[in-house]
């Protein structure tokens, strides 16, 4: 939108939403207010329904589960085992306290049969000093309320005493247990604000982005919630959402208020500081923010339940942050716009009299500009480095064997592994469709395959379906335990198959995690094809040109693999003293999709900043060193906020939620620091004028995404 002769152009779209937040700032300060809390109340009233979807329709794992549900229900639900450890033995006087406590569980809301120790020799260890029960439920784990399991582990529990220990395990003991939960958010929060206070030297600036981040997280909570009773919603979403949330709605409006700064110390009034800062930066902003919901959208494509919907909680986390950046932050510079102008012109003030704003960054460009070719391939080549143990990643879920030592499941793991040996913790299950000579040959067969420690029948054949119990001799995380299903499904069953006739499918929770896992493997080039080619062509409308996102998906790769190589190196192999074990399956596609995200939030912002003085002056190294001195500083606070942010979630006590924040605060620190400060300059340099190159007739046919209004 040009202006002609003579004609003063129209506001564009994002002046008017600044005009309009700023004039009206009481009723939307007051709208957001009445959203946030009707949501919040509704939510509250309703209720959420969280819950974890793993099926996978068409997966060995996933039809054995399927069969059973339709031939053997008693057998298809989720199983909880008591474990019981006396030193004396499990003989009496403990079998005095175990017998009754059984059969109060038999009675139990979703318990449709306890199998007792003392009712199979199988089931007490070989000194008679640790055994279990099998409480076996009437649905999976995630459709049995947390309550009833929790009413489950209480009267367990409550068995023990007199030297009689009573511990348990299982997947939905696993998810109804309480875990503290942390201080990571307030701690993340408190962070923020000491970053944001020496960035602009004022409490009351530096909390604009905070409530910000607060308003959009609580709205996306509520709503999600409401969603949840309607879709499937993992159970680890709301934590999630307030990770990203938190992070992403600190640095929206960072960049937005950053502009809004520097155009004040440029002498415009505050309403017209608003306008031009939202029509530059809040453009920015809601590119940036559109690439990170197509980046998550994009999961959709791996079509992985209840990933699916963690996907869109997230998109819609982003969402909302980025309206509250764009309409509740301009009706609070308006309420406080008094304040925080005399801040920031005070501040101004004293930094230029001590230094002109932007000389470090220019000073930086220029050195840059002089070892451009080395300061592009010696990063490079360490953020190749730092991606290497990537190449290796094992993906899966941990199991029990990963939880806190205090944690029940922990202890019934360490209990069962002494006394059974560590496969125990990880059964397979095989579905037999055949006669009773069938099942009898596999059993054999099975026990003498190499990596099985046993191999058991619960119960003899029922109508033509029968089902075996594999213990491998190795814990289900253990790599060679992914192999033995491997070898079951491909060398040990096929040729027993062709022999007897029967079908075999190998399923069960261990099982079930290997199909997943391998679902995500082979489907991730199509999600990683998705995302980077949608992001590329975003790029190439807004900035047209060829090599800029060409140059922007090669190194937002290059940062996501790096963090995800450091994860590898610190949960997979035990770095830092972590114990080892597998990559959460979830966590290298949710960081992908919201690191390559949030990475063009950088590239955009940064880039756009170039792009203003390109078009101004056409001197290629002037649009870098400008674009860096005024980006810099912001770009640095903005990374240190989610650094610190993200970095928090470490202290979690989940598993899945420290690799989140260990792989999304590597990835902003490399991409902030390593990235846009040396490789993206240095590369821009080595490019020139060409950067901005766009083939006459590719420039004819595209359409105009402008980030600035013109």
């Amino acid at each position: 939108m040009n202006e002609s002769l003579g004609q003063t152009a129209r506001p564009s779209i994002f002046e008017r939403l600044a005009g309009a937040a700023y004039r009206r700032r009481w009723r939307a300060l007051l709208a957001w207010l009445v959203a946030l809390v009707a949501v919040t109340a509704v939510a509250q009233v309703v209720g959420a329904q969280y819950r974890n979807d793993f099926s996978l329709p068409g997966t060995e794992s996933q039809q054995a589960l399927d069969e059973l549900r339709r031939d053997a229900p008693a057998e298809a639900g989720a199983t909880i085992q008591v474990v019981l450890h006396d030193p004396g033995g499990l003989a009496a006087p403990a079998r005095a306290r175990v017998e009754p406590m059984l059969i109060r569980l038999a009675e139990l809301p979703h318990v449709v049969d306890v199998r007792s120790p003392y009712s199979s020799p199988d089931a007490i260890s070989a000194d008679g000093t640790i055994g279990y029960a099998t409480v076996t439920l009437d649905a999976q784990s995630q459709d049995v309320p947390a309550a009833d399991v929790r009413e489950i582990i209480d009267t367990a529990r409550a068995a023990a005493g007199d030297g009689l220990q009573v511990e348990l395990g299982g997947d939905p003991v696993r998810g109804a247990q309480e875990s503290s939960g942390g201080a990571s958010e307030g701690v993340g929060l408190l962070a923020a604000l000491v970053i944001l206070v020496l960035l602009f030297g004022s409490l009351l600036a530096a909390s604009l982005p905070i409530i910000i981040a607060v308003f959009a997280v609580g709205g996306a909570i509520g709503l999600v919630a409401l969603a949840s009773r309607l879709a499937t919603v993992a159970d680890f979403t709301v934590p999630l959402m307030i990770l990203v949330g938190l992070g992403v709605g600190i640095d929206y409006a960072l960049l937005v208020f950053s502009r809004y700064r520097a155009e004040l110390i440029a002498g415009l009034p505050r309403e017209q500081a608003v306008r031009r800062a939202l029509d530059t930066a809040g453009r920015t902003v809601f590119f940036a923010g559109c690439t990170v919901i197509v980046a998550l959208l994009g999961l959709i494509v791996l079509g992985l339940g209840s990933l699916q919907g963690v996907a869109v909680a997230v998109a819609l986390t982003v969402l909302v942050t980025m309206l509250a950046a764009l309409t509740l932050l301009p009706a609070l510079l308006a309420i406080f716009g008094g304040r925080v102008e005399r801040s920031v012109r005070r501040r101004a003030a004293r930094a230029t009299e001590a230094r002109p704003e932007g000389q470090v960054w220019r000073r930086w460009s220029a050195a840059v500009r002089r070892r451009s070719l080395l300061a592009a391939v010696l990063p490079t080549l360490a953020l190749l480095a730092l991606s290497a143990p990537l190449l290796g990643i094992r993906l899966g879920f941990a199991d029990a064997g990963a939880d806190s030592a205090q944690t029940t499941t922990r202890k019934a793991y360490d209990l069962l592994s002494r006394g059974f040996g560590p496969g125990f913790n990880g059964p397979l299950v095989v579905l037999v469709r055949g006669d009773q000579r069938a099942v009898d040959a596999a059993r054999e067969a099975l026990s003498a395959t190499p990596g099985v420690a046993t191999a058991i029948l619960p119960r003899p054949v029922s109508g033509n379906t029968g089902t075996i119990i594999v213990f491998p001799a190795s814990a289900p995380q253990d790599a060679r335990t992914t192999e033995l299903v491997q070898r079951l499904r491909t060398e040990a069953l096929p040729p027993l198959a062709s022999r007897t006739g029967a079908t075999f499918l190998v399923g069960g929770s261990t099982a079930a995690v290997v199909d997943f896992a391998d679902a995500v493997a082979g489907r991730l080039p199509a999600f990683v094809m998705v995302v980077v080619g949608v992001s590329a062509l975003l790029l190439l409308l807004v900035f047209r040109s060829l090599l800029i996102p060409l140059k922007a998906a090669l190194l937002n790769l290059l940062s996501v693999g790096a963090a995800l190589g450091v994860v590898t190196l610190v949960f997979q192999e035990g770095a830092l003293g972590v114990q080892p074990g597998p990559i959460e399956a979830y966590v290298p596609v949710m960081i992908f999709a919201i690191v390559f995200g949030l990475s063009m939030d950088y590239e955009v912002f940064l880039l756009a900043r170039m792009h203003e003085v390109w078009r101004e002056r056409r001197d290629a190294g002037t649009a870098i060193t400008e674009g860096l001195a005024t980006t810099g500083r912001v770009v640095t606070a903005a990374a240190a906020i989610m650094v610190v942010v993200f970095g928090a979630f470490l202290l979690s006590p989940d598993r899945m939620l420290r690799q989140f924040g260990l792989g999304l605060a590597v990835a902003v620190l490399l991409d902030a620091v390593v990235i846009r400060c040396l490789i993206l300059p240095a590369v821009m340099h080595l490019f020139g004028r060409r950067a901005w190159w766009l083939p006459a007739p590719l420039a004819r046919r595209l359409p105009s995404i402008a980030l600035e209004h013109q």
